[in-house]
């Protein structure tokens, strides 16, 4: 009987076993509803996600079940994906891959961009909505 992998040998592992795509797929897909979701904070002027989350307890709550509800499918994907990747690979389930798999394929790289592309895209707005229509800016070299 062989023995149980570690943490790092079993991610290591799903890198380069089958259904390897999901290591491109889902953290892609997941980036795309970050941007998504953080342009539409944007058009509603809505503050950051994560900071939201963190720092203001009577509204991150509602900002986390928001952003749960958009990248869950992506989630439930890498999360049934990696059971069929276990089954496969090593013939076994194992919760917490599953976990893992989950938050660092979608759950992960979702927060880390919708913040960003909120603050890109208020400062995008904001220069732009300054400048009259028909004003031509022109950038000097420094």
């Amino acid at each position: 009987m062989d023995a149980p992998l570690t943490f790092y040998e079993g991610l290591i592992a799903r890198v380069d076993g089958p259904l390897h795509f999901r290591f491109v797929f889902q953290p892609a897909m997941a980036l795309f509803l970050g941007i998504r979701d953080g342009i539409q904070d944007s058009r509603k002027s809505r503050p950051a996600h994560l900071l939201t989350i963190c720092t203001d307890f009577e509204h991150g709550r509602q900002y986390l079940w928001a952003g749960l509800r958009s990248v869950g499918k992506v989630m439930l994907i890498a999360a049934v994906l990696d059971v069929v990747y276990q089954f496969i690979a090593f013939r076994a389930f194992h919760l917490w891959g599953v976990i893992y798999a989950a938050l660092i394929l979608a759950l992960i790289p979702y927060l880390i961009i919708r913040g960003p592309v909120n603050r890109i895209a208020r400062w995008y707005a904001s220069r732009h909505a300054s400048q009259t229509p028909g004003q031509r800016t022109t950038h000097s070299a420094l």
